[in-house]
């Protein structure tokens, strides 16, 4: 049994990712993230059972009793491929296809067995992302506001024109404010971090660099596609209070620790795959045909190989009334 999830893999990852986010879109601007997000998780467990892999669930829906699928420690795939981690968010920006807003995405990475960090008690992390340019710019011990002036100078531009894109969250109000002081622009995002890192890493986006305190299984996720775009993420686990700081040094966690995405995902080959579930910078999300159907976009990227594939899929209409949940009205 192979350990390394290898290229012929990529393109079964789109299926799930396309999975969930037509599930999900049914219910865009509907006002109903848990239903939405419940489609997205059925839609994408659909498929993935059918995937040559042996897979064990990392980063999911949360334990098991919390969670009717996709939840942690949950056996995935057909059992007959590659033994690999996953780590997935069926639908990241809950809120966003409630609101029917842009930038909701499904998004699924895949690495070999054991290589992918586990959180453990620990919900937030503090994180950066950029380029591989400012690679040895970032840093969660000095003040964001130097780190701009760094990005600034190594990039030949004035700090004016530095964006920083971050979660829109009282816990950032300060630090937002020192931004702004400091001369920079915020771009404030209500959810979705992962396509946040994503931005900050494309070298055809307008962002700089990615700062906040965001999910922590969100930050896996997106070190995943952070290696697989070449760029870099730091991450630092941030306790939420006193009990959960206990209960992760109990568990052997070093809360000082500056993570990278080489430490969240230890192994040199990994695979990740987006698909949009509403308009966004990154992805068109779903587009339901006049007569039936829909087309999707997607993103499919592979580590070591720095190539990014814009898969765009036409979808039939006898094969979309076979998904779970995507005939609802």
């Amino acid at each position: 049994m192979t350990t390394t999830p290898d290229r012929t893999l990529a393109l079964e990852l789109v299926r799930t990712t396309e999975a969930a986010a037509l599930a999900a879109s049914r219910l865009a601007g509907r006002g109903d993230k848990n239903a939405a997000d419940q489609l997205a998780v059925d839609g994408m467990r659909y498929v993935l059972d059918t995937v040559a892999m042996d897979g064990v669930v990392v980063i999911g829906e949360g334990e098991k009793d919390e969670a009717p699928m996709l939840y942690n420690g949950e056996r995935v795939g057909n059992g007959e491929g590659p033994q690999v981690d996953i780590a997935v968010d069926p639908l990241e920006g809950t809120t966003l296809t409630a609101k029917g807003q842009p930038n909701a995405l499904a998004v699924i990475a895949i690495a070999p067995r054991g290589s992918m960090f586990n959180p453990g008690p620990i919900v937030y992390m503090e994180k950066m992302a950029g380029g591989r340019d400012i690679a040895d710019l970032l840093d969660l011990d000095r003040p964001v506001t130097e780190t701009l002036g760094l990005i600034a100078e190594r990039r030949q531009k004035p700090i004016s024109d530095v964006l920083v894109i971050t979660l829109d969250r009282p816990r950032h109000a300060e630090q937002i404010e020192a931004i702004r002081e400091a001369g920079a622009k915020v771009r404030l995002i209500t959810d979705g971090d992962v396509a946040g890192s994503l931005m900050a890493v494309m070298s055809d986006s307008p962002v700089d660099v990615l700062w906040g305190i965001g999910g922590t299984p969100e930050g896996v996720i997106a070190a995943a596609a952070v290696k697989c775009l070449g760029g870099t993420l730091i991450g630092r686990l941030y306790p939420r209070n006193e009990e959960e700081r206990q209960a992760a040094l109990d568990g052997g966690y070093d809360l000082d620790q500056q993570l990278t995405q080489d430490t969240l995902v230890r192994a040199e080959q990994c695979l990740f795959s987006a698909t949009g579930v509403t308009d966004g910078e990154l992805l068109q999300g779903v587009r339901r045909a006049p007569r039936g159907g829909a087309t999707t976009e997607s993103l499919v990227m592979r580590a070591g190989s720095d190539t990014i594939r814009r898969v765009h899929a036409r979808h039939r209409p006898e094969k979309l009334e076979e998904m779970p949940g995507y005939g609802i009205s």
